[in-house]
């Protein structure tokens, strides 16, 4: 029998992958979003139900947990997005979800599954990481009964993190920038893969109180991924290393001077610490294989 599923974050790189996962299933997700035009054009109107609100807006976010079984919390963000206005870290990530919390425990909502992100720490006070960790703190707290999915760098259509990438091997002639030594390990994911672990999460309510880390079936350095994207664009190019002030100063530049920068400052963040950790935890934690990033750019490229 279908559940009633409020999705926060809806039109977001997850957030839309899962929701048509979801209706595919034979779901009918609720979605929280700020632009109702912008979401009827992304997602039909007979498949799923609107609710015009903000985590921002705790009142918009209390009427749209009439009624919900579970919420899936991804109305995050992330470290690809330049801060503006009350677009910041700290506000959406850590205020926006201790307003979903509470929300949900005034209606009687009783679990709660949040997409965080592989390496959630305390951090500098302020900081994007800090402001993850917080938001997982406060789910944790809550009461609710929780399960937090930690996936590393996600690929797919519209993946900030390769977008990103190709748009740097594009547009900067002659040389790749690096940002730090090129080594430092990710494990890409495909969202599709991560769009399976959360209807997992979902349906499976024994999985509560259980925090999951997941990643590719391989880990790779920096330099591993540049090569890969420089060889599925057709573009080689001279790898450069940047000094991490360097390259932090001109993440910093590329913020101020450019509304959608190709690197920020937050995003730095992820070479902080290995962004990978063991190539058979989803196998392990969730029964199934994830596909490897090099396949999935060998057949869709990078979009």
């Amino acid at each position: 029998m279908p559940m009633t599923i409020l999705i926060t974050g809806a039109t977001g790189f997850v957030g839309r992958a899962l929701v048509h996962r979801l209706v595919a299933e034979g779901e009918r997700p609720r979605v929280l979003v700020r632009d109702e035009a912008r979401a009827r054009s992304i997602f039909p109107g007979d498949t799923v139900d609107f609710a015009v609100g903000d985590v921002l807006k705790p009142a918009t976010v209390d009427a749209a947990m009439h009624d919900v079984e579970v919420v899936v919390h991804s109305g995050f963000m992330t470290a690809n997005l330049k801060q503006h206005g009350e677009q910041r870290y700290n506000t959406v990530n850590v205020s926006g979800t201790q307003n979903v919390v509470d929300a949900a425990k005034r209606a009687g909502v009783r679990r709660i599954v949040v997409v965080s992100g592989l390496g959630t720490k305390a951090a500098k006070p302020g900081s994007y990481m800090q402001g993850r960790y917080l938001a997982e703190e406060t789910v944790k707290s809550s009461g609710l009964e929780w399960s937090i999915l930690q996936p590393s760098v996600q690929f797919g259509q519209g993946a900030a993190f390769f977008v990103g990438l190709a748009n740097l091997i594009r547009q900067v002639p002659l040389v790749v920038p690096v940002a730090g030594s090129g080594k430092e390990q990710f494990q890409p994911i495909w969202v599709e893969d991560v769009v399976t672990c959360l209807v997992k999460q979902i349906r499976e309510a024994e999985r509560a109180g259980h925090t999951y880390t997941v990643g590719g079936p391989e880990i790779l350095t920096y330099n591993q991924i540049l090569d890969l994207l420089m060889r599925t664009l057709g573009k080689q190019k001279l790898k450069v290393p940047g000094p991490k002030p360097f390259v932090f100063l001109g993440a910093a530049l590329m913020e101020t001077l450019l509304p959608n920068p190709p690197i920020t400052t937050a995003a730095l963040d992820l070479f902080a610490f290995p962004n990978a950790d063991t190539v058979d935890d989803v196998p392990q934690q969730f029964g199934f294989a994830p596909m490897r990033v090099e396949d999935y750019l060998a057949e869709h490229g990078v979009n």
